[in-house]
C-alpha cells in the first residue's frame, strides 16, 4: 500500500501515453495551446507540472466536445531540462522524472488544462543490488550501450536498486499498464524481483 505524507497541493497535469520514472528523461513533442502555455509558465517560472498514464481516452483534445482522458492516480512530477524548435514546427522539450505523486482529484481550467489535487509519495528506500538480481544488472548494462539510450545521458547508479529498478522498467519493451504497475511499487528490492520474472517471461 502506497502511503502519502498527506500534503496536497495543486498541480498541472500532462497525461500520456507512457509513464516517467524517477530520474528518467522523456522528450515530448508540444503543439496543443494549453501545453505550450504550461511549459512558458513552467519554464518563466521555474515550476514542474505531473506527467500521468491514460487509463483511458486520449491525450489530444481535437474540440471542446472532448472529455479529459481517465488517468491513473499516481504519477511523477516532471521538470523541463531542455527545449528546442524542430522542424516540424513544434516545441521540443525534455523532461525529467522527479517525485512520485497520487491524484486525488482532477478539474479542467477554461483552456482545457487538467489540474490534479495530488499528494506526493515518501522517497522509495535505498537499497543494495541482492545477488539474486545480479543479471538485472547485466542486462542493464547492455542496454545502456544502445545508440537511442546514450542520447538520453541518464544518471544510472548499477549498485542501487532504485536506480536500476526504475531504468529496466523504462526501457524494458513492455505494456505501459506493466510499467505502472512498477511505478506504483514502493520497495526497490519488489520491483526488481517483478522485473526479473518479466525479463524471464520475455526471454520465453
Amino acid at each position: 500500500m502506497v502511503t502519502t505524507t498527506q500534503i496536497r497541493t495543486d498541480l498541472p497535469l500532462f497525461p500520456l501515453g507512457t509513464v516517467l520514472f524517477q530520474g528518467g528523461r522523456l522528450p515530448l513533442q508540444i503543439f496543443e495551446p494549453r501545453y505550450l502555455d504550461l511549459v512558458s509558465r513552467c519554464m518563466r517560472e521555474g515550476s514542474n507540472f505531473g506527467i500521468t498514464l491514460i487509463r483511458r481516452g486520449r491525450d489530444v483534445r481535437a474540440g471542446r466536445g472532448d472529455s479529459q482522458p481517465d488517468i491513473f492516480e499516481i504519477g511523477t512530477e516532471a521538470r523541463i531540462i531542455d527545449f528546442n524548435q524542430l522542424s516540424s514546427g513544434r516545441l521540443g522539450i525534455v523532461v525529467e522524472g522527479l517525485r512520485k505523486f497520487r491524484v486525488y482529484d482532477t478539474w479542467e481550467q477554461s483552456d482545457l488544462l487538467l489540474i490534479g489535487e495530488v499528494a506526493f509519495l515518501p522517497e522509495e528506500p535505498q537499497s543494495a543490488i541482492a545477488d539474486t538480481h545480479s543479471e538485472l544488472v547485466d542486462l542493464l548494462s547492455e542496454l545502456t550501450l544502445h545508440p537511442e539510450v546514450q542520447k538520453l545521458s541518464l544518471d544510472i547508479d548499477l549498485t542501487d536498486a532504485r536506480s536500476v529498478g526504475w531504468r529496466l522498467s523504462e526501457l524494458l519493451p513492455i505494456e505501459p499498464e506493466i510499467k505502472q504497475s512498477l511505478l506504483q511499487l514502493q520497495y526497490p528490492r519488489e520491483r526488481l524481483q517483478e522485473l526479473k520474472r518479466l525479463v524471464t517471461k520475455l526471454r520465453g
